[in-house]
C-alpha cells in the first residue's frame, strides 16, 4: 500500500506497535471497497504515532473484538490451535462495512459542518442483519471523569433530541435521516443505545467511575416500571458499559456487558433490548390468542345449540299423517304446503305418501290409454250413442260390426 501511496508511516505506540495511517488517496480507494462516499471516510489521523495513538488503538480493538473476523484456514501453513480456536468462537457481529468511526453528532448546524454542543461518536455500528439496527459505541481509556463521561451523554441526548425536516416535508428525528431503525410501539420509543467501552490503562478505575456515572445520568437511562415487571423506556437512551478485555475475551456474544439500571451483565443484544417487555408482549399474544380461541369457541357453541333448537323447533311443527299417524317425510311436507294462487293443490293433504297412494283409486289400464275421439267419432257418438266404439282406435263400429257383434251375442 506504501507503494502505491495508499498509506504512510504514522509512527509508534508506546508500546512500540508500528502505525500505518491511509494517505487521501488510500481513504478514496477505502471508500470504494466499503461503498461510502469519500466525505464520510473522515480524514487522516496525522500525529497519531507521535501522540501515542492510544484512543485510535482502542477504538481499532474495539471494532476487531465486535466484529471477531475469523482468519482462512485454508490459506495459512500451520494449524495453529488459537487460530482454529478464533474459528471455532462465536460469530461476531456485522461486517468491516457495517462499521463507522468519528462520527459527529451534530446538536447543531449541518451533517458536514457541525455546530457547537454536539458530539462525536467514536463508533457507529449498523448490523441490522444481526439484531443491531444502530448503536454509538463511546471508548475511554479510563482517563476521563464521571463528570465528563456524563457531559458526553447530555451532547448525544440533544442530538437524538434534535428535529430536522425530512425530504417529504415532515419532521423526524435528525439521526433518522441518515440511519434506518425499526419504528417503536406507542408509548416506548428509546432513543439509539450507547455503549461505552473502558480500556484500562488511564489511572481511574470504571469500577468506581460507571456507579458516579449512573447517578449523574439517571434523567438519561432510568424508564417506567410498569405493574407487571417490565419497564418502557420512552424518550430514554439504553446505556450500556464493559471492559475492552472482557470484550476481547468474549466477544458481544459474552454476558459481559452491564446496562444501567440493570444488577447483573448479559450479552450485547439483550443488554440493548427489553427482554422483559418481550416476554410481556408474547404472553400478552399468548393470552390475547387464547381469549380469540375461547371467543371462536364459544360462538361456534351458541351457534350450534341455536341450530339444534330450530332444528327440534321444526320437528315439532312437522305434519304426521291422519291413517297412520306416520310423519311427513321433507318432501311430503313440501307437497302439501299451500301453493300459489291457481295451482293445484294435493288431494290428501293429511295423508302421507304411503296412505295416500292407498286411498287415491288406481286407473285402469284402458283409462290410462283412452285418448279424446275425433271430431267425427263424437258426432257420430251423438247420433247414436249406444253406437260400440274400438278400444284399440276409438273409431265407431260399423252398422256390420255392429250387428255382428250384436247377433254374437
Amino acid at each position: 500500500m506504501r507503494k502505491h501511496g495508499l498509506s504512510e508511516n504514522g509512527g509508534s505506540t508506546e508500546t512500540g506497535d508500528r502505525l500505518r495511517n491511509l494517505t487521501p488517496k488510500g481513504l478514496e480507494a477505502a471508500s470504494y471497497e466499503l461503498r461510502r462516499p469519500v466525505t464520510e471516510m473522515g480524514s487522516t489521523a496525522r500525529g497519531a504515532g507521535s501522540s501515542g495513538a492510544s484512543h485510535p488503538m482502542a477504538v481499532n480493538e474495539t471494532v476487531i473484538a465486535l466484529l471477531r473476523p475469523k482468519p482462512n484456514m485454508a490459506k495459512l501453513a500451520d494449524d495453529l490451535p488459537h487460530v482454529q480456536a478464533a474459528v471455532d468462537g462465536p460469530d461476531g457481529i456485522g461486517t468491516i462495512a457495517s462499521y463507522w468511526t468519528e462520527v459527529p453528532l451534530p446538536a447543531t448546524g449541518t451533517w458536514n459542518a457541525p455546530g457547537k454542543g454536539g458530539a462525536q461518536a467514536d463508533i457507529v455500528l449498523t448490523a441490522p442483519q444481526d439484531g443491531v439496527p444502530l448503536l454509538f459505541i463511546e471508548v475511554d481509556n479510563c482517563h476521563e471523569t464521571a463528570e465528563e463521561l456524563a457531559d458526553k451523554l447530555e451532547k448525544c441526548a440533544r442530538f437524538f433530541k434534535r428535529k430536522v425536516k425530512d425530504t417529504d416535508g415532515k419532521e423526524r428525528p435528525m439521526w433518522r435521516t441518515r440511519w434506518t431503525v425499526p419504528e417503536g410501539r406507542y408509548g416506548d420509543t428509546p432513543h439509539p443505545p450507547v455503549l461505552l467501552v473502558f480500556n484500562r490503562i488511564g489511572e481511574r478505575n470504571p469500577n468506581r467511575t460507571v456507579p458516579r456515572l449512573q447517578e449523574l445520568t439517571r434523567h438519561l437511562w432510568q424508564g417506567e416500571r410498569l405493574p407487571d415487571g417490565h419497564h418502557l423506556y420512552d424518550g430514554k437512551i439504553p446505556i450500556i458499559a464493559t471492559g475492552l478485555n472482557q470484550l476481547r475475551q468474549h466477544g458481544p456474544a459474552g454476558p459481559v456487558f452491564v446496562r444501567f439500571g440493570r444488577d447483573h451483565p448479559q450479552p450485547l443484544l439483550e443488554a440493548i433490548g427489553n427482554p422483559r417487555l418481550e416476554a410481556a408482549n408474547a404472553r400478552e399474544a399468548e393470552e390475547a390468542k387464547a381469549r380469540t380461541a375461547a371467543y371462536q369457541e364459544q360462538v361456534r357453541r351458541a351457534a350450534q345449540e341455536q341450530a339444534a333448537k330450530q332444528a327440534a323447533e321444526r320437528e315439532a311443527r312437522r305434519p304426521v299423517c291422519a291413517d297412520c299417524g306416520a310423519k311427513f317425510t321433507d318432501a311430503r311436507w313440501q307437497a302439501v304446503q299451500p301453493k300459489d294462487w291457481g295451482a293445484a293443490k294435493d288431494s290428501h293433504p293429511h295423508l302421507c305418501d304411503t296412505c295416500k297412494a292407498s286411498a287415491v283409486p288406481t286407473p285402469s289400464r284402458q283409462e290410462e290409454h283412452q285418448e279424446p275421439l275425433p271430431e267425427w267419432a263424437r258426432h257420430e257418438f251423438m247420433r247414436y250413442p249406444r253406437r260400440p266404439r274400438c278400444p284399440e282406435c276409438k273409431a265407431a263400429f260399423t252398422d256390420e260390426r255392429w250387428k255382428a257383434v250384436n247377433r254374437t251375442s
